[in-house]
């Protein structure tokens, strides 16, 4: 077989497949919304109620614009709804204002405390009331410094309108909904904690909707389910009217690499309720960020995100199951959209036997082919074994020199130069990974392979990667993996395929006939695969320029690269074996790959972006912080002031240097050993995302409404050495604070007031602890209770206090509004003002 008909149909083959994986992501977006009925879910409306929500600005937890603002927005809007509700309905609403606290494994593990923070609740019930309930749940609270128009202010928008639509109905349901707009979840999911622990209707609710953002708009992916309930996903299947859902963006993202969590984490754990949780996942280069306005968020995104979410909740609070939930409870389930037409999903247990037979078949197969004839049966297990061990090397020296790449241009400075521009990626460690694959194959066929059949050889390379999968099948099987449904998909097609092609595998000079069966048999594994990357790299590659300055980005991406070219090449392996030569395709990928390489080392791809329609920004945070460190006796003895200034990806602050000299690596701000979290105003335990910490020298702080601290403590005999610890924060201001609790040598930290009494510490053996509060909040008393030795000249434990000003005039100093607006205008600076005390006691 020629190359003229080997590698380039193949590459021809997965381009096309690429573009119709992708074309299958926007299909749906790109039909206009139908025209809303009286009953129908509208999308006008609902952007109304979204532009209304995001013109009030940045609703950080305890400001006036989150407080109150937002809270008489949609009151004004649910009486409005309740006034022209039908008759079948009934409404009830309630303002919750919660006082909890909670530990919980996440960044690390801390524990949050919230006092006085606002829940707006609606529930819309059949005429006669309901005894049960589902509940759909958004935040319209929002990060600092952000309209937060996709996160989340935009499932308000579609809570209200659904509302709307529901009450005016005629049709009554047979369930109740509650829609629950939670004011605290940027706060790590404090109000849905308040909600699902300590309202009266809580108790009701059987199942649950969570909507969410990791993006601006797009399709809105079903990336969590259950625990278990099978019943809920079946009824996604049947309701939604777009279906867009994975159970591998689960198994991800409950794997933790994501450096994210949802209200969905809160009903599962406190509440012992199952739910979908989803979310808008497009674009997520401008979440979190003032970018992150209503205007870039397509009325069709809205219009199918309504569609889907009133199509499941009618369907759930008309459903006899929804009643009996916990009698459903029975094991997990496998589930997947198929180009967003429709959703496959059968029980994991279903899963598993099917899973186990694919394998088994497979197995036969391999058996059966090695064991004839009986007298080569040494001999075929031996060139198959080699075969499986020559394929399962390349990977390793693909993935070993990616990786090279990848660190090298992380060394050098450019990483990140793919994040504007994702094709880089692909031209730079796409090519050198197949490169680097048909190197290691062409190497081997021409010394280890010289003079054997070429038929022969593409014949047992492919026995190989049936035997690879089938390995992995069996594994991910075993390990309950709900994801291993995609190696069923890459054992069963490829099997079937080479049944029905037996003969034109042995078949001397195969044709473009055998290559156009091969790759129609394989059209369905390819083409899923394509599909799924395409979402996975559409979700992860934004995650790169908000996870910190620890992770080289460049060697995760890379990783994915690799993980996905091996996976699109394994079945086609083969052909670097079938073909006559492989030079010119090896010469064609080495070039593209060193002129990329040499293009990212010039710095010619910039990382960040400032387009006005498609921006990309690097984030940075500023702190204007005023530090004072006490000794055991109350003194002072060390304070001082600066901006502390964190670049929140991996390239730290480097491309901002040239713009602010000033802020070069010659003001690192060296850890304070002493002290927890290493003295420095952490609003959450992140600092282990975080290399290099850097304190820009500026005048102190004027703050017109400071935090009034009043501490006191005393000493008593509990068992054998103890000692208590009684504190009082009267919080005037600011809503946000932190807590950092460090016992010294030979002290332990035993109980404590917060959480459910047991002390959870934070990655590092610091204890942390995270309180905010709405509007006239009560002053804060905890206590925490230490072992200590007989001897403690020391002191027991040192205690920090970090007190964030995220909205009002105290916000920005005068030296942090200078120093930002010399940001370049590729940056997104989110900044604030803080103070942080240390104490010995």
């Amino acid at each position: 077989l020629p190359e003229a008909r080997g590698a380039p149909l193949v590459l021809l083959y997965l381009l096309g497949l690429r573009a119709l994986a992708q074309v299958s992501h926007r299909q749906l977006l790109s039909r206009p919304p139908a025209a809303a009925g009286p009953r129908d879910f509208s999308a006008s409306r609902a952007r109304a109620y979204l532009d209304n929500i995001t013109a009030i600005g940045p609703r950080t937890v305890g400001s006036p614009e989150n407080e109150v603002l937002a809270v008489n927005y949609l009151l004004e809007q649910i009486r409005g709804i309740e006034r022209e509700s039908t008759d079948a309905h009934k409404i009830s609403v309630d303002i919750q204002r919660p006082t909890g606290s909670f530990s919980i494994d996440f960044l690390g593990g801390f524990t949050s405390y919230y006092a006085n923070i606002t829940n707006v609740v609606v529930k819309l019930e059949p005429r006669n009331g309901a005894e049960h309930a589902v509940l759909s749940n958004c935040h319209f609270d929002s990060v600092p410094n952000t309209p937060g128009a996709s996160d989340d202010a935009v499932s308000c928008a579609v809570m209200l309108e659904i509302l709307n639509t529901l009450s005016k109905s005629s049709q009554s349901l047979q369930h109740a909904v509650i829609f629950l707009f939670n004011g605290a979840e940027e706060n790590i999911l404090q109000a849905s904690h308040g909600f699902i622990t300590q309202h009266e209707w809580a108790k009701s609710i059987r199942a649950f909707i969570n909507l969410e953002a990791a993006g601006v708009g797009g399709k809105e992916l079903v990336f969590q389910t259950g625990p278990e309930n099978p019943w809920l996903v079946q009824a996604y299947v049947v309701a939604a009217k777009h279906p867009f859902a994975s159970v591998v963006a689960q198994e991800i993202f409950q794997s933790g690499i994501i450096p994210a969590d949802t209200d969905f984490r809160i009903y599962r754990d406190f509440g012992n309720v199952p739910g979908i949780d989803l979310a808008f996942i497009e674009n997520g280069y401008i979440y979190h960020t003032k970018y992150d306005t209503s205007d870039r968020i397509l009325t069709d995104s809205i219009q199918r995100a309504g569609d889907n979410i009133l199509a499941v909740l009618k369907y759930l609070a008309t459903s006899e199951k929804l009643a009996k939930s916990f009698e459903y409870r029975h094991g997990n389930v496998v589930f997947f959209d198929i180009l967003g037409l429709f959703v496959l999903a059968y029980p994991a247990r279903v899963g598993t036997i099917m899973n186990y037979i694919t394998s088994a078949i497979a197995f036969f197969y391999l058996s059966k082919k090695v064991l004839q004839p009986k007298p080569r049966a040494v001999h075929n297990l031996k060139k198959l074994l080699t075969a499986f061990s020559l394929t399962l090397t390349s990977w390793v020296c693909t993935l070993v020199a990616v990786l090279m790449v990848a660190m090298f241009v992380s060394l050098i400075g450019r990483a990140l130069s793919w994040y504007t521009h994702f094709y880089v990626s692909v031209s730079l460690y796409g090519t050198a990974a197949a490169a680097k694959l048909i190197l290691v194959h062409m190497l081997a066929k021409k010394f280890f392979y010289k003079n054997v059949n070429e038929q022969f050889l593409g014949d047992v390379f492919f026995d190989a990667s049936l035997m690879i999968w089938s390995i992995a099948l069996a594994v991910m099987t075993h390990m309950g993996l709900c994801s291993a449904f995609i190696c069923t998909l890459w054992v069963a097609f490829p099997l079937l395929t080479k049944l029905m092609i037996h003969k034109e595998f042995s078949q001397k000079g195969a044709t473009i006939k055998f290559i156009a069966m091969y790759m129609l048999g394989m059209f369905v594994p390819y083409l899923y695969m394509l599909y799924l990357s395409w979402t996975v790299f559409e979700m992860f590659t934004p995650v790169m320029g908000r996870s910190g300055s620890e992770i080289p980005p460049d060697m995760v991406l890379a990783g994915f690269i690799v993980i996905f070219t091996v996976i699109l090449s394994s079945y086609f392996i083969n052909f670097i074996y079938l073909v006559k030569s492989t030079k010119t395709t090896l010469v064609t990928l080495t070039t593209v790959f060193v002129v990329t390489l040499i293009l990212v080392c010039s710095g010619i791809f910039f990382p960040y972006s400032s387009d006005a329609a498609n921006p990309k920004p690097k984030r940075v945070f500023l702190q204007h912080t005023s530090r004072r460190f006490h000794d055991l006796d109350g003194n002072v003895v060390k304070s001082d002031s600066g901006i502390w200034i964190n670049g929140f990806d991996y390239n730290g602050i480097s491309h901002i240097t040239p713009h602010v000299p000033e802020i070069n690596d010659t003001i690192r701000t060296p850890c304070e050993e002493q002290a927890p979290f290493c003295g420095l105003p952490w609003i959450l335990p992140v600092h282990f995302m975080f290399r290099f910490q850097r304190m820009f020298r500026v005048a102190g702080l004027y703050r017109r409404k400071p935090a009034a601290v009043a501490v006191s403590h005393t000493t008593r005999i509990l068992r054998a050495k103890a000692y208590l610890f009684e504190g009082e924060n009267v919080l005037t201001c600011p809503s946000h604070m932190s807590l950092y609790v460090r016992p010294r040598v030979g002290s332990a930290l035993s109980r404590w007031s917060l959480g459910d009494g047991t002390p959870v510490a934070s990655l590092g053996g610091d204890y942390f602890v995270f309180y905010s509060h709405g509007l006239h909040a009560a002053p804060w008393h905890f206590w925490v209770e230490l072992t200590a030795p007989e001897k403690h000249s020391d002191g027991i434990v040192s205690l920090a206090i970090a007190a964030h000003y995220f909205f009002g005039e105290d916000q920005k100093s005068p030296q942090l509004y200078a120093l930002l607006e010399r940001f370049p205008n590729w940056t997104f600076s989110s900044g604030w003002s803080c103070t942080y005390d240390l104490f010995v006691f």
